[in-house]
């Protein structure tokens, strides 16, 4: 019986145990995590109590379990260099070295890595160090631009203009806001048209796709709000997206295989894990946005429960280097996700209220995200709750399962009604029809 070791404790990590424990190996869990998700804790062998970059704490546990492998939910451990000390120790991961991460944890990394390897999907961009400059930078992307900080900010270090920067003296502060706390910043053009994940298994030298999804960053209904770290996603039955053509997401794989290449020839070593590209789709083809190097959380809620393939197998295929003699096959159905999250998130989300959760109708999933358990049932921990998946046939049947499943949590948190609905894929599509003059 294999034995893994699973860094993280949210939604994202309590289907990644899920889909482990589907594996014909019957493997053990040893999960460790900064809070007890009740999810996971059912699904674990084991689980240490700690944060996810604690080197001490992981050390120990990491002796006393003697895994087969590891595999990093979150993007912290990968950018601190978890895997890197689990490796000293003799312990292999299916998740990036510290160094090839960089492609999540530098903004200014992939922009040049894609640049001096000639890679398609760059937008215009400069990397500043000062503000020398920046305000004419600015004033040349005719005020369609997007500042990046250069580190790692829970996905909300990206300000785009006319979103979240009214104007080029607001850009011009958030970008001098980078540098003092990164010591640099990004600045690069803004791209018209829609998003979508492509998320792929690499071992280093081959990439495997799988289902793309798009995600929801606003708080709200319509696309309004705040940004969040992801209130919702959908995925369809062909694994494409109503607004994308197959030449788009052929683009879009050429990019991270190419890009998989670059990082080999310019670290000297190989990215194993999982390359998840935000692309998007604009007048001409396919823009990259950024690189992750993990799974995205809520997009692994949507792919992971429609895989067939054995997933301890694909680890091992990716960390032996043998990823193209591994099947992997998904399921051609259609999810919706939709997250329930604290009211008031995500500037002043309630924490310590309780809620309560109705038994889930057939063909819904349900992930736990932050919450705690107390001996009288489960507290709001301030971020995003709990994640509610709706598989079927199509969008409408998925949507509604997500719907009914979703509005069966109760308590003070909220969720987006819209998302995978109809009339808001509808827009999408209608949008790209003009972006492309269709």
């Amino acid at each position: 019986m294999k034995k893994i070791l699973l860094l993280g404790n949210g939604a994202r990590e309590h289907v990644i145990a899920e889909t482990f424990l589907r594996s014909a190996d019957r493997p053990e869990i040893f999960v460790v995590g900064k809070t007890k998700n009740p999810g996971l804790a059912k699904l674990a062998m084991d689980y240490l109590l700690a944060d996810v970059c604690d080197r001490d704490a992981i050390r120990e546990f990491a002796h006393k379990v003697k895994p087969d492998f590891a595999f990093v939910g979150p993007e912290a451990p990968i950018a601190y260099g978890i895997t890197d000390m689990l490796l000293e120790m003799g312990i292999k991961s299916a998740s990036p070295l510290q160094t090839v991460g960089r492609l999540e944890s530098s903004k200014s990394f992939t922009r040049n890595l894609l640049e001096k390897y000639a890679i398609p999907g760059n937008p215009k961009f400069k990397v500043f160090f000062s503000e020398d400059g920046i305000r004419e930078f600015l004033e040349s992307l005719e005020g369609n631009y997007v500042v990046k900080a250069d580190g790692l900010k829970g996905g909300k270090g990206v300000k785009v203009s006319g979103d979240h920067l009214a104007n080029m003296d607001e850009g011009g502060s958030y970008a001098k806001e980078c540098i003092l706390e990164c010591g640099k910043v990004v600045i690069e053009e803004k791209f018209i048209g829609q998003e979508f994940s492509l998320m792929s298994f690499c071992d280093g030298d081959n990439t495997k796709d799988m289902p793309a999804v798009q995600d929801h960053k606003r708080a709200f209904d319509g696309d309004s709000g705040p940004n969040t770290g992801g209130m919702g996603t959908y995925s369809c039955a062909n694994h494409s997206m109503p607004f994308l053509t197959e030449s788009d997401l052929r683009q879009a794989a050429d990019i991270t295989r190419l890009v998989a290449k670059a990082l080999k020839q310019e670290t000297q070593s190989h990215f194993k894990g999982i390359m998840y590209g935000g692309f998007i789709a604009v007048k001409d083809g396919v823009r990259l946005i950024e690189y992750n190097a993990r799974f995205g959380d809520p997009e692994a809620m949507n792919v992971l429960p429609l895989l067939k393939s054995d997933f301890v197998e694909i680890c091992e295929a990716i960390i032996s280097g043998d990823l193209n003699n591994v099947k992997i096959e998904f399921e051609n159905k259609t999810t919706v996700c939709k997250y329930a999250v604290p009211n008031g998130y995500p500037d002043e989300p309630v924490k310590g209220e309780k809620i309560e959760i109705g038994e889930m109708p057939e063909g819904v999933r349900m992930y736990f995200g932050s919450v705690d358990e107390k001996e009288d049932g489960l507290y709001l921990a301030g971020s995003r709750a709990v994640a509610v998946v709706g598989i079927g046939d199509d969008v409408s049947a998925a949507e509604k399962l997500a719907e009914e499943g979703v509005s069966l949590i109760n308590g003070p948190v909220f969720h987006r009604k819209d998302i995978g609905t109809k009339a808001l894929i509808d827009s999408k599509v209608e949008m790209m029809k003009e972006v492309r003059g269709a």
